[in-house]
């Protein structure tokens, strides 16, 4: 390839002054959760449906966010609205708690403007489309559900009532991936064109939850009136089909969509492999897919993404891989923080490199000798020059992961600043971990034309 040196210099000089700055904080400056101020006039006040694991998280986020008051907690397990009112009172929130969403709605009325949903994925359409149908904002978390038809059930409502639908793909507002994915890949181009890109989720083993004393069991009416035959399915709902998609869903929906954002497009077909072979529940433990996507400008490109749960193994982090260079990111920055130039002995493409650095694009290496040499392109030992040629992300995110997502949400209550990730972006990426559940099913590649993407 001919480098265009001198009018990409141009540009990279042009566009310099468009970057945008992040704020990013000192180890000494993280957030911590202080008391509730006194009443102001831009509050925003808040239900939550579903205070498990992932309802504490967003719930710990919120807490940071200046002007949130939590009004109301709602979850069919009574320890665990007692657990949200006790913690949240310490700080300042008097709860109203309730086990049903609906008489949650009906009693508060016009006391919230938003609900947070946090429950298991089979029951995120029917309570967000019910709290959008009673005028409130939603935040629910992915996936917007285990069936292609109650995701498109969330979109038509949004669109019908006009209330705010943010959809937990908190990547989409971390502002390590803004900057990776819009300046580094699509805007700057500094890996060149990215032809391929890897993802993977690995977790290690573990053991399915269960509460040994029965006396904090959700009682066994309740469970039934609520859809579940036993405890064992409550805990452990991401292992079923009525209630989840398995990992793959649960997991690999936040990393694939990234293909999505970063090439532009949607894919037009997935191949993978899996299966239930370690756990030997109803949902695949292990995936492993390949996704072939088509640009914009008619250039193929492919994807491999892994997810699986009996090694822990590198973790999770994605990788992106260009002509120019390379990206490894992950949402915890010590597992994936890099962006490294290929080699060659180059002196344009040097020179770009050092200019893609000094635009704040780019971080070069603070070792000033392996730095100098890689900047003259000097020929070097093959071990040398791959350390000599990484760079790092200029920008870092020090809050809790899913706090940038929720104030993008509460922003676009208050200002109408457009959301990261509403229900149709979203949808996309239902689309694709839900056929490559299919695809491992039927063993077959499943073929995707643009409409099956749109709702």
């Amino acid at each position: 390839m001919k480098f265009k040196y001198k009018s990409i210099l141009k540009s990279i000089t042009a566009t310099a002054v468009a970057l945008p700055t992040f704020t990013v904080l000192s180890k000494e400056e993280e957030f911590r959760v202080g008391p509730l101020l006194g009443p102001k006039e831009d509050d925003v006040n808040v239900a939550i449906v579903g205070f498990g694991k992932e309802g504490k998280i967003l719930t710990q986020a919120c807490l940071q966010i200046p002007g949130v008051r939590f009004k109301a907690v709602c979850d069919i397990w009574h320890r665990q609205t007692k657990m949200a009112k006790g913690r949240l009172k310490y700080y300042g929130h008097f709860l109203n708690h309730y086990v049903d969403y609906r008489e949650m709605l009906d009693a508060e009325g016009d006391k919230i403007d938003c609900v947070i949903i946090a429950t298991p994925d089979w029951m995120h359409a029917e309570i967000a489309c019910a709290c959008m149908e009673a005028g409130k904002h939603v935040y629910c978390e992915k996936e917007m559900s285990n069936t292609l038809e109650k995701a498109r059930e969330m979109v038509l409502c949004q669109r019908r009532t006009g209330k705010l639908l943010q959809i937990g793909h908190q990547r989409r507002s971390n502002p390590r991936y803004v900057h990776a994915i819009e300046n580094v890949i699509r805007k700057h181009r500094v890996l060149g064109r990215v032809t391929h890109a890897y993802a993977q989720w690995n977790r290690a083993a573990a053991l399915f939850e269960t509460i040994k004393k029965e006396k904090a069991h959700v009682p066994e009416l309740t469970l039934h009136k609520y859809g579940y035959e036993n405890m064992e399915q409550f805990l452990n709902w991401r292992w079923f089909k009525k209630y989840g998609g398995g990992p793959m869903v649960d997991l690999g929906s936040h990393q694939i969509d990234l293909f999505f954002w970063a090439w532009d497009c949607c894919p037009i077909s997935v191949t993978a492999l899996g299966g239930a072979d370690y756990y030997k529940r109803e949902l695949n433990d292990n995936v492993m897919a390949l996704y072939q996507f088509k640009t914009k400008e008619g250039q193929i490109n492919r994807a491999f993404y892994q997810v699986q749960t009996t090694s822990s193994r590198g973790g999770f982090y994605e990788q992106f891989m260009g002509e120019n260079g390379s990206m490894t990111i992950s949402e915890i920055s010590s597992r994936g923080n890099a962006v490294q130039r290929e080699f060659r002995n180059d002196l344009h493409n040097t020179r770009l490199w050092n200019m893609f650095a000094d635009q704040g694009l780019i971080k070069m290496p603070r070792n000033p000798r392996r730095s100098s040499l890689a900047a003259y392109g000097i020929a070097l030992d093959v071990n040398v020059s791959a350390e000599s040629l990484k760079s790092l992300l200029p920008v870092d995110l020090l809050k809790p992961a899913h706090m940038p997502h929720l104030e993008n949400f509460f922003n676009a209550v208050r200002k109408g600043t457009p959301l990261s990730c509403p229900a149709e972006l979203a949808y996309e990426s239902a689309v694709a971990v839900l056929s490559t559940n299919r695809a491992v099913a039927e063993r077959k590649t499943i073929h995707f034309k643009p409409e099956d993407f749109r709702v």
